[in-house]
């Protein structure tokens, strides 16, 4: 999908609102250079008006040698021939009047496609996504607060486009834990098993303010879980592959039907443990159960949530009884719980915050790539960002 790079928010809901139906809004260059070098099959940048020109011809120009398939569409308050003949130099494809019909956008981007297809060919493979399910057996471990974490870890900013499902049908927290108030959910869906497709699913979706993450929520009364079948949740996850480089699944706390089809779809599985005795008996009973179904063999990842080792049990011990080590471990903090009940994750609330490192860990062992460490937002401009090179290799292909 088309990436748009514009640092005044304020038009951003036009921009998008003239380009496809799921476009991506970034706030730096840098963002989307990483988007582009982590998506084979994009084929249009668009570099808005707020975006220096000096920047925006660097870019095209980068993106002239190292991607040509990629289009570079230039938005100007105005211009001018000194302009229009550097820009033609740079590999800039169109220069389009900000402000003027949004038509002349919209065309820009078609004519980019068409350029694509001809340089590509219509057809081709192309890069699904993958499903991360967060999991524990135990409730009161912090699972929503972790995959609602890790799903702004994994999002990157803007470098990653990342759907997080609530699949607790019963009792999902992820809308109220991000201030969301959706007026569609996974209910809607109910019914629609031989008809998803991801254009009927992205009427379901609430977006997050990072525009990065959206969610499909759990449904508002729990008595709805029973009319959602396992083949439904199948053929959702799978749609969403086609348009989100992860999707992110937080899942009640037992084997129920809806977490056992989210594990049997799953790429990667976060199980997330405290160290109390209890919660690890029922971890270890977990993993052989898991392994017992060949669930996520050699794709576990395990976080220590609320890892004081003042209670008493190591981390080496923690490893020991699971034969399982840890891929990231977050303290406990009044700092989470406040972010928490604020509607403003750790992750985007306080970026270099102790969590916010560890759930950075956890997403770049979840991802296999190197992920940005939690840092400026996508529309964060103080400053320079530092690049992101990383790229997307472990996407699935159909």
């Amino acid at each position: 999908m088309p990436v748009l790079v514009e640092t005044d928010a304020s038009l951003v809901p036009q921009l998008l609102g003239a380009m496809p139906t799921g476009s991506q809004a970034v706030g730096s260059v840098d963002r989307a250079v990483a988007w582009v070098d982590q998506h084979g099959d994009e084929y249009v940048v668009v570099l808005g008006s707020s975006v220096p020109l000096e920047v925006a011809l660097g870019t095209a120009e980068e993106l002239r040698i190292q991607r040509p398939t990629v289009s570079v569409v230039l938005l100007r308050e105005h211009f001018d021939t000194d302009v229009l003949t550097r820009a033609m130099h740079a590999g800039v494809r169109d220069v389009v009047v900000a402000g003027d019909d949004e038509k002349s956008l919209t065309r820009a981007v078609e004519r980019a496609h068409q350029l694509y297809q001809a340089l590509r060919g219509p057809t081709g493979a192309r890069q699904l996504g993958r499903i991360v399910t967060v999991f524990s057996p135990k409730g009161g471990v912090g699972k929503t607060t972790s995959s609602v974490n890790l799903a702004l870890a994994l999002a990157d900013g803007g470098a990653r486009k990342v759907c997080l499902v609530d699949l607790d049908l019963a009792f999902g927290d992820v809308a109220i834990t991000m201030q969301l108030f959706p007026t569609h959910s996974i209910e809607q869906a109910v019914g629609a098993e031989e008809s998803v497709d991801l254009a009927m699913l992205e009427t379901l979706l609430t977006p997050h303010e990072t525009a990065a993450l959206t969610v499909l929520a759990a449904p508002a009364h729990p008595d709805v879980r029973e009319r959602i079948s396992p083949l439904l949740i199948s053929r959702i996850l799978r749609a969403l592959r086609e348009g989100f480089d992860f999707v992110v699944v937080d899942t009640s706390p037992s084997f129920d039907d809806a977490t056992l089809t989210a594990l049997d779809e799953t790429d990667e599985c976060v199980i997330i443990a405290t160290l109390d005795v209890p919660t690890l008996k029922n971890v270890k009973v977990a993993l052989e159960t898991m392994d017992m179904l060949s669930i996520a063999r050699g794709h576990r990842h395990l976080l220590l949530n609320r890892a004081d080792e003042e209670v008493g049990i190591s981390v080496e011990k923690v490893e020991s009884i699971l034969s399982m080590p840890v891929s990231a471990q977050v303290a406990s903090a009044m700092e989470i719980a406040a972010a928490t009940n604020a509607g403003t994750p750790i992750v985007t609330h306080k970026p270099q915050h102790p969590a916010s490192l560890a759930y950075g860990r956890l997403a770049a062992a979840v991802a296999g790539d190197p992920v940005a460490a939690p840092g400026a937002s996508a529309g964060d401009t103080s400053g320079e960002p530092q690049r992101s090179r990383s790229f997307f290799r472990r996407g699935r292909s159909s």
